[in-house]
């Protein structure tokens, strides 16, 4: 799912990716590896807008695989990085990293009420069992039933 919040920053980065896209393509490079069924199936789609990364590297590398100068996806570690440092300069006691994110969803989805079914199909789970497992952060008893009287 795709917050509301983040459509147009969204739309702002593909615009972006655009400018780097066309910029590549008139330097002669601006083509993505795509598995090979679908390079045979489609040998021009690798140099279309659609096919590009929505976050680009900042530079252009050689593709092991081919040898071919491409663009290719900022690295995951980067990511990853930047959060680790944004827990340290956080102050944060608790170890927290991109995958604590996923948990943070998945229990304020719980919290606010959506059923296990829906949290399951949004976290790609194929148990509901293994969605279970942020239920255990909901126990709170009585306290935690809010009276149909004060909605």
């Amino acid at each position: 799912m795709l917050p509301e919040s983040l459509v147009e920053p969204l739309q702002q980065e593909i615009a972006r990716v655009r400018l780097i896209h066309d910029d590549d393509i008139g330097a002669g490079f601006g083509e993505v590896w795509l598995p090979h069924a679908l390079a045979r199936k489609y040998p021009n789609a690798g140099r279309e807008l659609g096919w590009q990364y929505v976050f680009p590297s900042l530079k252009r590398s050689r593709d092991p695989r081919s040898g071919q100068i491409r663009r290719h996806h900022v690295d995951e570690k980067s990511l990853q990085r930047a959060v680790k440092n944004a827990v340290r300069a956080a102050g944060l006691s608790k170890p927290a990293s991109c995958h604590t994110f996923r948990h943070s969803f998945a229990t304020h989805l719980l919290e606010q009420g959506y059923d296990i079914r829906t949290v399951q199909e949004l976290l790609g789970h194929k148990d509901a069992s293994t969605t279970m497992v942020y239920t255990h952060v909901l126990n709170r008893g009585g306290r935690g039933v809010v009276s149909p009287l004060d909605r």
